[in-house]
């Protein structure tokens, strides 16, 4: 079996994308599984599904290398928007596309006859244990948990998908690919966990590394970025209502919290080639 795809990333969070107005995908977590390793196939952090949808402009479904269906990816859903208005499948600049997490709302900022950059609409941050979810009977605010013998402070929600926040002196100074296993796989995350480690800089901006659920350390996370700000306004370490830059090692995310926890992300999306993969198996 052939398949048509294109090869897109939002500042380096890079995943394989399908148009599946024009073809099926019978079994879409295997062939993530097939397609992600970055040395023996095409290479990426997953798969996208571009599918139709009766309630919005598209649906999308992703896949993360591991195979696991994932509810939301703010940078997949960037690129979603750029590869619908540039292959001229819509021809408006507002569009709606269904998630796992419900319907987002996507801004296309256009340059010339192709989206450059994208601001979506996250939704709100919520912190209810069961919105997580977490197991637990209460919130986490900075509260300590104890990862590999040591003591870190969390701070856990959902941005449509789990998230815990850690915030420390130094992201660079750490093994992300020794401890990020025991974050994802805590007995506190019965479904698993989104992991964001985020140091606070002098200018007020955050920079940020995160090992995400299914897929290991990425250059980048937009619903992780999104969670990151909403964290950082609740333990008072950033300001409600005003863009704040999230460096990540793939790029600059713009994000957005309002005192009702609601998120606007801006980012850029970008087209990387397009390809035939012949599935053997």
């Amino acid at each position: 079996m052939k398949y048509r795809f294109t090869k897109m990333h939002g500042i380096s969070n890079d995943y394989i994308y399908f148009n599946c107005f024009e073809q099926d995908i019978p079994d879409p977590a295997a062939l993530s599984v097939r397609m992600s390793p970055r040395h023996s196939s095409v290479g990426a952090d997953g798969i996208v599904l571009i599918c139709p949808s009766d309630c919005a402009d598209a649906r999308m479904r992703m896949f993360n290398a591991d195979g696991s269906e994932g509810r939301m990816c703010g940078n997949a859903i960037r690129c979603v928007g750029k590869y619908l208005y540039d292959n001229r499948m819509v021809q408006k600049k507002h569009l709606r596309i269904e998630t796992l997490s419900g319907i987002r709302d996507l801004l296309l900022h256009v340059q010339g006859d192709r989206v450059r950059s994208v601001t979506v609409d996250m939704g709100v941050a919520d912190f209810s244990p069961a919105a997580v979810p977490l197991a637990a009977d209460s919130p986490f605010m900075d509260r300590p948990v104890m990862v590999l013998d040591r003591e870190w402070n969390i701070t856990a929600l959902s941005v449509g998908n789990p998230h815990a926040v850690c915030f420390v002196e130094d992201v660079d100074a750490l093994d992300l690919e020794r401890i990020g296993p025991y974050f994802e796989n805590h007995p506190l995350f019965p479904e698993r966990v989104n992991t964001e480690f985020v140091q606070l800089l002098p200018d007020g901006a955050l920079k940020m590394r995160v090992y995400e659920r299914g897929s290991g350390e990425t250059w980048a996370c937009g619903t992780g970025a999104c969670a990151a700000v909403a964290a950082a306004a609740r333990n008072r370490l950033v300001g409600f209502g005003r863009p704040v830059d999230v460096h990540l090692i793939g790029g600059v995310l713009s994000i957005l919290c309002d005192t009702d926890y609601r998120i606007q992300m801006t980012g850029p999306a970008q087209k990387v080639y397009e390809g035939v993969y012949d599935d053997e198996d």
